[in-house]
């Protein structure tokens, strides 16, 4: 592969945690801004605990980071920092997660989170980045939880493209929101839902069939359920897989290990994420370089997994048309 074909390539990132950019650098300095003490003495040692066994372990160190972010000009500048590195990395379009009751839980107003997050978007289209947020609800929460989050984002609704599930998976199923989503869709506000990364297929299934999402993020035991795979390849239906993460959160042992390719030849519909980078060593080209290499998969290969990204997005026509010229003429 070339070496820069990775960042060239004109991508969508579709699952990707805004608060997961938190890098150690920007999170000790926001810490100073709000007069805050860190439980880790440096920078070296928050990095040294980037150590994960499973995706709880992971998100007990991620919440402690989320904490310093405060203010408006924090949020906002969080959201930069990824759009700079989603701009050198090729992506066109970002369509972001938030989890606000991270936020509003110790005490944080709705308004500071969404009005620095979705200023730093309407910034990043300076830069060519047309990004969008959707608004994810923390599933080991109650459903009424989400609910009372829904209602207090009532302002600011217009400024969403949609609505997510995310956090602690095992356990929580899809249909535990099944009230929520319908609020949501009501609403006007696109629908998609972590499903398949610790939990079974049966919460994929429940995703598609009972909150009624678009697209499915992670998604990767889906594998297991044959006629699932049948149903996701015959309907198209998107899957946006993180495979630096899976790694990470031991879902698999190895990049060598990932599903990807088998997938693919599956006629799914893939394509390649970085989910909370800056805990997970790599942002979007990283990813793509590391299934290159581990699975050996081509350029054109490559190509494909840009493709399916950007027609995954909710775009429009003509929108997703340019994009895909653009990738046209790599």
């Amino acid at each position: 592969m070339e070496a820069d074909f990775a960042a060239r390539l004109p991508k969508a990132e579709l699952h990707l945690h805004i608060e997961g950019t938190l890098e150690p650098e920007l999170m000790f300095s926001i810490a100073a801004r709000n007069r805050l003490a860190l439980p880790f003495p440096s920078i070296e040692a928050l990095r040294a605990a980037y150590e994960f066994t499973n995706l709880q372990s992971f998100l007990d160190l991620y919440y402690q980071g989320a904490a310093v972010l405060i203010e408006e000009q924090d949020f906002y500048d969080l959201a930069w920092a990824y759009f700079e590195r989603a701009a050198a990395d090729g992506v066109r379009r970002a369509e972001f997660f938030f989890d606000p009751q991270t936020h509003t839980s110790r005490g944080v107003p709705m308004a500071n989170v969404v009005l620095g997050l979705t200023g730093a978007a309407a910034d990043a289209r300076e830069i060519g980045v047309d990004a969008a947020p959707i608004m994810c609800f923390l599933r080991h929460l109650s459903a009424a939880d989400a609910m009372k989050a829904l209602d207090e984002a009532s302002e600011w609704l217009h400024l969403l493209l949609g609505v997510g599930l995310d956090s602690s998976e095992v356990g929580h199923p899809p249909s535990k929101f099944a009230a929520v989503f319908d609020a949501a869709r009501q609403a006007g506000l696109r629908l998609v839902a972590h499903a398949g990364e610790e939990g079974p297929p049966e919460y994929i299934w429940e995703a598609l069939d009972v909150l009624g999402v678009s697209r499915i993020d992670h998604g990767v035991l889906c594998l297991a359920d044959d006629a699932l795979v049948e149903r996701l390849a015959a309907e198209q239906t998107p899957l946006t897989v993180c495979p630096l993460s899976n790694v990470a959160l031991r879902v698999v042992g190895a990049i060598e290990d990932h599903p990807l390719a088998r997938m693919l030849d599956s006629g799914l519909n893939v394509s390649v994420n970085s989910d909370d980078p800056a805990y997970f060593g790599g942002y979007v080209a990283d990813n793509y370089r590391a299934v290159a290499s581990g699975l050996g998969l081509s350029d054109a290969t490559l190509a494909t997994i840009a493709a399916n990204s950007l027609r995954s997005a909710f775009l429009d026509e003509g929108a997703t048309l340019a994009l895909l010229a653009d990738l046209d003429r790599m």
